[in-house]
């Protein structure tokens, strides 16, 4: 189960708006084996697509290394579809590269850029198989 704070869920959502027709992708990082959700990230798409996203590959680089430095790890990697169901792609399997991460989709096809019905779900990847698993949000983390 994803659990994650209202805030972090309605930035992405945002982000996924804002960007719409294209698709939306960041990171969202926490500290290194707490499997909590803390620091919002929003990436550039670097393919600039409403059918595919990609990280740029410095900026990427840049951001794993700050990570590193911070003790942390993506615990949750979100990007949108803009005309599909928040479900992954075959694409969005292949590039699924941390076993450990909650994959977040977002579907704006219904909405794009306004207020209006969306789709937020979360799955696990791992070795191209694909789990969808319950979000629960709450309004801050209990310490």
């Amino acid at each position: 189960m994803l659990t994650i704070t209202q805030e972090l869920h309605d930035k992405i959502v945002a982000h996924a708006r804002q960007d719409h027709p294209d698709e939306a992708c960041g990171i969202i990082a926490g500290p290194a084996g707490s499997g909590r959700p803390e620091r919002f990230i929003p990436m550039l798409n670097a393919a600039r697509s409403p059918t595919f996203y990609e990280f740029d590959s410095a900026d990427l680089l840049k951001l794993y290394r700050e990570m590193d430095d911070r003790d942390e790890e993506p615990v949750v990697v979100y990007h949108s579809h803009t005309a599909t169901e928040a479900y992954p792609s075959r694409t969005d399997v292949s590039y699924a590269g941390e076993p450990g991460a909650h994959y977040v989709l977002v579907s704006t096809a219904e909405c794009g850029n306004d207020e209006g019905p969306f789709s937020f779900r979360s799955f696990r990847i791992v070795d191209g198989e694909i789990t969808e698993e319950e979000v629960r949000i709450v309004p801050a983390y209990e310490d």
